[in-house]
């Protein structure tokens, strides 16, 4: 159990990742109450319903009305790192036991999931791009770019740019460049 404080980091991370709503404190909370931004809002609740604290029923049904809103499956067992970013806060499904690092991007309409009860265990710095399917127990490195409709099926290497169905590496030329506005812990 993450105690507020280590909530309130974990917030502020993902705040830093949204640069036309950024500035800090007071401001940040206003954003995530008054649902100008979905995306930011959505992880707020997300990381206040993660463990019980003074918010969180609150935070339990602001999720639930985000998630119904805009098809957000992130479940709240979910161990997700600093900086994480939703591109466009729509259609995203994510198994439980997914655990995504720092400055992850997760782009419209991804499917991270599983059938055997082991799910994808996802580096830090990984942009993921719209419509792209993680199938199963699979690693994927530091510093990788999956490309739009991919289907991953296999680990990925740090800094590989992956595409297709399946995804198959297509360089390791200039890798996590779609990571904008990185957190970095101190």
């Amino acid at each position: 159990m993450a105690d507020l404080h280590d909530i309130y980091s974990l917030i502020k991370s993902d705040f830093t990742r949204y640069p036309r709503i950024n500035g800090g404190g007071v401001k940040m909370i206003l954003i995530a109450l008054s649902g100008i931004d979905h995306r930011f809002s959505f992880s707020f609740w997300l990381r206040l319903s993660s463990s019980k604290n003074i918010f969180y029923p609150l935070a339990l049904l602001m999720r639930k009305k985000y998630e119904r809103k805009f098809g957000l499956q992130i479940p709240k067992q979910t161990k997700i790192g600093y900086g994480f970013y939703l591109g466009h806060g729509i259609g995203i499904v994510i198994n439980p036991r997914t655990v995504i690092g720092n400055n992850c991007n997760l782009s419209q309409f991804t499917s991270i999931g599983t059938n055997d009860g082991k799910a994808a265990i996802i580096g830090d710095n990984v942009y993921i791009g719209p419509s792209v399917c993680i199938v199963g127990n699979v690693c994927i490195g530091n510093n990788v770019t999956i490309g739009a409709g991919s289907v991953v099926t296999k680990d990925i290497p740090d800094n590989a740019t992956v595409a297709g169905v399946p995804a198959k590496i297509l360089n390791y030329d200039n890798p996590g460049k779609y990571i904008g506005h990185r957190f970095e812990k101190k």
